[in-house]
């Protein structure tokens, strides 16, 4: 696989063209933001650890049966990927109240939710990433309605295979955000990314009560280094993903 022109850079990732025109090169940055790009910082290792966790993240969901755009990681900041028409969304799954919902209603932050709540925000820095409901995704032409189900349909399987794996490595998963797209012949799959970037993950095996964050909330609020908690979690999936003999999609050169 050859890696061709630029295509796209956000700001955790790099997209190139291949010689395959079905297939994108995506590289990992050590870049961190917060609110909306307001707050950055360039740390070492973070692009490794994030394409290294949303390798086997897919890897696991695969095994799960939730297929996505992941084709194989080929290097420790690199991966191969399905090219595909991005929907223009960022689609939210919350366990447990924290960050922005929590304040939005005044919940106490750690409350468990009675049911999962799928939530959807237009994708768009200029305007802020607003929340958006079904309606206005149709309206707007974001989405058809036999997308939008679709893209709903697969969020909450993500949620459920993600709440399996992260419930093996004593993790709760308080909420995360995805995203969808569609491929050449029409196919919905999962995309982007899931890392500390996108979830909430709460450590478990402390035991102390105390929020553990193993997430970007240590970088969001002041609260520590990310580094050792992007490793933590890491090694904890990789073992889960040998425990369960699960197949790795990696060639590295």
């Amino acid at each position: 696989m050859q890696k061709l022109d630029k295509l796209y850079e956000g700001k955790a990732k790099k997209l190139y063209a291949t010689d395959d025109p079905g297939v994108l090169w995506v590289e990992y940055m050590n870049q961190a933001t917060a609110g909306n790009g307001a707050k950055k910082a360039q740390i070492e290792g973070k692009g490794s650890l994030n394409n290294r966790i949303t390798s086997v993240l897919f890897d696991l969901l695969a095994a799960r049966g939730v297929d996505s755009h992941f084709v194989r990681r080929i290097s420790d900041t690199e991966q191969l990927v399905r090219a595909m028409d991005m929907y223009p969304l960022e689609i939210i799954m919350r366990n447990t109240a924290a960050g922005s919902f929590a304040k939005r209603y005044g919940v106490e932050e750690g409350t468990e939710l009675k049911q999962p709540i799928l939530e959807f925000c237009y994708k768009s820095d200029d305007l802020g990433d607003p929340f958006i409901n079904d309606d206005g995704i149709v309206a707007l032409g974001l989405a058809s309605k036999e997308e939008l189900d679709e893209i709903s349909r697969q969020a909450r399987a993500v949620n459920d295979a993600l709440r399996d794996i992260f419930s093996k490595i004593d993790v709760q998963l308080v909420d995360f955000k995805i995203e969808e797209g569609k491929t050449s012949d029409g196919t919905i799959l999962l995309a982007d990314e899931i890392t500390p970037d996108t979830c909430r993950l709460w450590d478990l095996r402390d035991g102390s009560g105390q929020i553990e964050h193993l997430d970007k909330d240590l970088f969001r609020r002041d609260l520590g280094n990310i580094i050792p908690a992007y490793e933590e979690i890491l090694d904890r999936l990789e073992a889960l993903a040998d425990a369960e003999g699960v197949a790795r999609r990696v060639t590295l050169a």
